[in-house]
């Protein structure tokens, strides 16, 4: 990418010294050309220079994908560094210099380079001051905004790359290449000499950034390695809880009790106490206790959080006593549904993390629950009590920090694996000063003793306990206009092991201050996410990497489980606390409650919003000269349901998005719009666009314009006809989701040439002129769920082996046959195209066979799925066999 920076930042020069241009290039023999006016030679150079570049581009080293990775953009301190490392390293490559050297700009990119070496120099030392010199936080935060901008300008010249070689291997072009190309490249020639006034002017701030070392007293020190040893690093979900036996004790005897508190037949059980001190750890011990699961005949929990919205909050009650999820119109509705649930049966109900003082909202929710059976219980937990006084209780008792024996065990047990310091005894003094700083809080210790756990020496341990972040005054930190509560206590422990993390991981957590509280995080989503934001490296798989990074900021207690879904993550409120706090100038949760002036807005590069019934233009009007924006992204309050619905003004579309032409994560999920905006096609940064759910009934043909493009979700989308015939021009889509369109019948032409495309969700299989399924042996990464429809299109059992799908890490099949038993279905093929379609069984979890025509097979049903059991001997497999009786 910086190769073509350089090149197309020449061209100019060129036009200036056209002879000397011509001999240094080894594909021109000094050609004797004579120009009539100034614009003919300007056109010739830059046509010449255009076929020098190509050729240059052609070898691995220097394509535009791995030329230079994208992840510049970085948070503050250490990331900065690591953007100059890959800048430097790329710039000290000889055959890169050969190439500088050959299109005369050897010597500006040595002052790059220098410049560049100098402030990588400092950045050690910035990275130890900006904990406590603010003015070095903002000399690192222009750092990283220059960063932010390098990365645009090199993404406009490997996209304006890629652009001009799908041109090329257009049929149409191959008649009239070079008539085309002159203009091409003459408009890109302006294009060029504007990226080049844009680099010089980066140049110069990142001297003037060089120039200020000494006044704030930046020095050139020797960068202390970290140990970076994963050894110890494990998702396992966490050891039993140390302590809180008396706690517990105290509770389930009020729990099974009668203790007679209220006249209802249900009681409240209240756990209160600050941020961090483990209030839903006791509930999940209470919860998940035998005597309380025998107990209680209807048990159920739901997570409250700031928006106390008794719809959803009702909604996940009987979603969860239910196991079903049935749509309803009205509040009334729900709560009849919910009142026939409880009617004479005994319950347990946890109600996690209640924000909200209004009596008037408790008392609507609770109406359902007056059905139920004497000995009911509801555990709330909330760091708030006015609530509480409200509904009798005038003399709570908070849950308190662990003692210093249990918090010194629980310390040891994720420091080191065991729950005492025996054979550690050198280390147990820093331990109990630790525990101490920690204020005894669980979050803290084990945040803190997760971050410890490859560290065994003592220097690391004193570098922990000495750390000045303990006693860096960092105000009242404030979210969304109102006060995080305790921050003053919880925030220095966990910013100690968010100090710690690798660049990578800082910048990863930052990102995910754009969800809200108690947002259920997808793994495979947040990965896709990050990867298309720039942030992980391409050198290898950047899915498995972002799963590590995913696996490692779980480790550390960064991410936790869902209390009801294995599946799914979450994030303590304190954790979301921290991560809204270093996230800074950069990233942005935007909501209703803050302020919108237009220069407060114009510094964001990462701005995500909560999906609301209507969103009107008004609210983000101020975001049009938000130039710089990257991340457009649409999110739920809580529990997303996948139905009710959302309105998107018009305007935003037609006048907002059209602005934000740097965008590179796009959402529109769940918005009722039913035609694709055509400024979606313009946006040539784009990794990712979501518009599942939505109305639209097929995408245009200039989708194919988003050659950056690697996710695209339309899943939901039950009005989807038809996807575009220039798909094919998509080469770096890695991820395509088209579950659940059912009027989706044919895929695009070329869709099988897509080498990195890694999730096809829905497979359609055509008659002679459409998608053949012998087409998938190019799909050679094809993992995670796959359907196919329309087995008995298939031409021949050859074809269905071709498909190689047992090269391929494919999780869960469904293989379908059309649902027609009425004799016009040719079944010949049937059984040897199934025996074909053998799938990696080393990887397969669930195979799912429809509308398979049982009578028709040779051999009986029974030896048939004999056969396949055998096949798949540790794998679910579910036949749905449907041919005149038998089977279902």
């Amino acid at each position: 990418m910086l190769t073509k920076t350089i090149v197309d930042k020449t061209m100019n020069r060129i036009v200036l010294s056209v002879h000397s241009y011509l001999i240094s290039t080894p594909l021109v023999r000094r050609p004797l050309v004579k120009f009539t006016d100034y614009k003919t030679m300007t056109s010739f150079c830059a046509l010449h220079s255009y076929l020098i570049l190509s050729t240059l581009l052609s070898s691995s080293i220097f394509r535009p994908t791995t030329l230079i990775p994208i992840s510049l953009l970085t948070m503050a301190e250490t990331l900065a560094n690591e953007l100059l490392k890959v800048l430097v390293k790329k710039m000290t490559d000889e055959a890169f210099k050969r190439i500088a050297r050959a299109q005369g700009i050897h010597n500006e990119l040595k002052e790059l380079k220098t410049t560049l070496s100098r402030i990588q120099d400092l950045l050690t030392d910035a990275s130890q001051k900006e904990v406590t010199h603010k003015s070095v936080k903002s000399w690192l935060n222009a750092l990283q905004h220059l960063a932010y901008d390098i990365d645009d300008v090199l993404d406009d010249v490997a996209t304006e790359a890629m652009r001009r070689e799908l041109t090329l291997q257009e049929p149409a072009a191959s008649t009239s290449m070079v008539r085309k190309l002159i203009p091409t490249c003459c408009t890109n020639f302006s294009l060029s000499h504007r990226l080049s006034r844009k680099l010089d002017s980066i140049n110069r701030d990142l001297e003037n950034l060089e120039k200020r070392k000494t006044d704030l007293g930046l020095l050139k020190i020797d960068e202390k390695p970290r140990n970076t040893s994963r050894r110890s690093e494990t998702s396992l979900p966490e050891r039993d809880v140390v302590g809180r036996e008396v706690e517990k004790e105290q509770l389930l005897e009020k729990l099974l009790g009668d203790d007679g508190s209220s006249q209802d037949n249900f009681s409240v059980l209240p756990i209160v106490g600050m941020g961090g001190v483990g209030k839903t750890t006791l509930a999940r011990l209470l919860y998940n206790d035998t005597k309380v699961k025998d107990h209680f005949e209807l048990m159920a929990w739901v997570c409250v959080s700031d928006d106390f919205d008794i719809f959803k909050i009702t909604d996940a009650i009987l979603q969860d006593v239910t196991k079903e999820n049935k749509k309803f119109k009205d509040l009334n509705q729900l709560q009849k549904a919910l009142t026939e649930q409880f009617k004479d049966k005994r319950f347990l109900l946890v109600v996690d993390n209640v924000w909200s003082e209004k009596y008037g909202d408790w008392e609507n929710l609770v109406r359902p629950f007056l059905s139920c059976a004497p000995g009911s219980r509801i555990i709330m937990t909330t760091r708030k009590e006015q609530l509480l006084k409200q509904i009798g209780f005038h003399n709570v008792d908070r849950l308190k920090s662990l003692s210093n024996e249990d918090g010194l065990r629980l310390f040891a047990v994720h420091a080191l694996g065991v729950d005492n310091f025996d054979s550690h005894t050198t280390l147990k003094p820093q331990a109990e000063g630790i525990v101490k700083k920690c204020g005894r809080l669980p979050l803290a210790l084990k945040a803190i003793g997760r971050l410890l756990r490859t560290k065994t020496d003592r220097e690391d341990w004193d570098d922990v306990l000495n750390s000045e972040i303990w006693d860096v005054e960092i105000g009242s930190a404030t979210e969304n206009g109102k006060d995080v509560e305790n921050s003053d206590k919880i925030v220095p422990a966990l910013r100690i092991s968010y100090h710690e993390l690798s660049a990578d991981l800082k910048q990863l957590f930052a990102y995910c201050s754009l969800f809200p509280k108690d947002f259920l995080f997808d793994k495979e989503e947040l990965v896709s996410l990050w990867m298309a934001e720039g942030f992980l490296n391409p050198s290898k798989s950047p899915e498995r990497l972002g799963r590590e990074y995913f696996e490692i900021l779980l480790s550390r207690s960064f991410f936790q489980h869902a209390p009801n879904d294995e599946s799914l993550f979450i994030m303590h409120d304190l954790m979301n606390d921290l991560a809204t706090f270093v996230a800074g100038e950069f990233f942005l949760r935007f909501d209703n409650h803050m302020e919108t002036k237009p220069e407060a807005l114009v510094k964001y590069r990462h701005m995500s919003f909560t999906r609301e019934e209507y969103v009107g233009y008004q609210k983000f009007e101020a975001f049009k000269g938000a130039k710089s924006l990257r991340t457009f992204l649409s999110v739920s309050l809580g529990v997303d349901k996948g139905w009710g619905c959302y309105y998107l003004s018009s305007k935003i579309l037609d006048d907002l998005l059209p602005e934000l032409t740097l965008l590179r994560v796009l959402s529109l999920s769940r918005f009722e719009i039913s035609e694709v905006p055509e400024f979606i096609g313009s946006l040539k940064h784009l990794r990712y666009l979501n518009l599942s759910r939505t109305n639209i009934k097929e995408l245009p043909e200039n989708i194919g314009n988003l050659y950056n493009l690697q996710t695209l979700i339309v899943f939901g989308c039950k009005s989807l006809t038809k996807l575009p015939e220039s798909f094919s021009k998509l080469k770096k889509l890695r991820h395509f989701d088209i579950r659940d369109t059912p009027l989706l019948e044919k895929l695009p032409l070329g869709i099988g040439e897509l080498e990195s495309l890694q999730t096809l969700t829905k497979i359609i299989i055509e008659g002679d002129d459409g998608f053949a399924i012998n087409e998938l042996k190019g799909l050679t990464n094809l993992n995670g769920e796959v359907s196919i429809e329309g087995l008995h299109k298939v031409q021949s059992a050859k074809h269905a082996r071709e498909a190689n799908l047992s090269l391929k890490k494919i999780t869960g099949l469904k293989l379908q046959w059309v649902d027609v038993f009425d004799g016009s279905r040719m079944d010949t093929l049937q059984e040897e195209v199934l025996n074909e379609l053998k799938p990696n069984s080393d990887t397969l979890k669930t195979l799912s066979v429809v509308s398979y025509n049982v009578r028709n097979a040779t051999g009986s049903t029974s030896s048939l799925m004999e056969k396949k059991s055998c096949f798949y001997f540790n794998i679910l497999v579910i036949f749905n066999l449907k041919s005149n009786g038998l089977g279902h």
